[in-house]
């Protein structure tokens, strides 16, 4: 459920954090900012956070929003955790492969797939 001013929509699956974006295009830094912010809070609240983003529906992504997603998953190692990404639109997945993030994280072509996966 999205808090007013989120820019995220977050919803509890088990021990999974599954989070969404309201934006279909996740390009300002002020709106990264707050989305680091927002995903920031959400792993300091549990240890070892097991983190599921999807990017349904998300058209367009900055370098800035891969700078964050970087510092996203850092913050979940950290803390113990694992993160996992799903949902992927075609054409901002080879910018993935592009910059080889595909190597960094891990990526599933759905919800299903991403939440069985975690141990």
């Amino acid at each position: 459920m999205a808090t007013p001013g989120s820019r995220l929509k977050v919803k509890r699956d088990g021990e999974v954090t599954r989070i969404a974006f309201t934006d279909r295009n996740i390009l300002e830094e002020a709106s990264i900012q707050q989305i680091g912010d927002e995903v920031a809070r959400l792993i300091e609240a549990t240890n070892n956070p097991k983190l599921l983003i999807s990017f349904e529906n998300v058209e367009h992504l900055s370098s800035a929003a891969l700078g964050a997603l970087i510092t996203i998953n850092n913050k979940v190692r950290h803390k113990g955790g694992q993160l996992r990404l799903s949902n992927i639109d075609a054409q901002i997945y080879e910018v993935f492969v592009i910059t080889r993030l595909n190597k960094l994280f891990q990526i599933f072509p759905d919800n299903e797939q991403a939440i069985a996966s975690f141990k």
